[in-house]
């Protein structure tokens, strides 16, 4: 069992960028009336699905599992909600710390948040300097949510 400790920022500007690769990653969310979460997410060359508990804090449980590509697809088309997340992630590795930046495109398009896994919640890290506002724990922007009510229909757009 992983433990998944995660403080997600927006992004204010776009000077990551140049600080790293990016992967295209499409993922769903399979329907639940409860607990855990499931969500079948494929990035790069590779396909996963993954169950996550409600969060405390930015605490929850994860399990992850690597699943054929084909099964991913399928997945996605019969099971999961109707908005699909597609993003850009973006790796950067900013001093000690590392960084993933998720330029969303389709409805959730105009959205950049940036997520930095910790160890413990009292973990310190580097922040860079495109990094804004913290949201950890504005459920609004989790990706879930985002599958759910996406960003394009906001009437708070920031």
């Amino acid at each position: 069992m992983k433990t998944e400790i995660e403080r997600k920022f927006l992004v204010s500007n776009s000077s990551y960028k140049d600080l790293g690769n990016y992967e295209y990653c499409i993922q769903g969310y399979i329907q639940s009336i409860n607990e855990p979460l499931v969500r079948i997410r494929t990035i790069g060359n590779k396909s996963y699905l993954t169950m996550k508990s409600d969060v405390n804090g930015i605490t929850r449980l994860e399990y992850e599992y690597e699943i054929p590509n084909k099964d991913a697809k399928d997945l996605l088309e019969l099971f999961c909600q109707k908005t699909i997340i597609e993003k850009n992630r973006y790796i950067i590795h900013y001093k000690s710390t590392l960084w993933e930046v998720d330029e969303f495109l389709g409805d959730n398009n105009g959205l950049v948040v940036a997520e930095v896994e910790l160890k413990s919640e009292q973990q310190p890290y580097d922040k860079p300097s495109w990094v804004g506002s913290e949201i950890s724990t504005d459920k609004k922007y989790y990706n879930y949510n985002l599958a759910q009510c996406p960003y394009q229909t906001w009437d708070d757009i920031e």
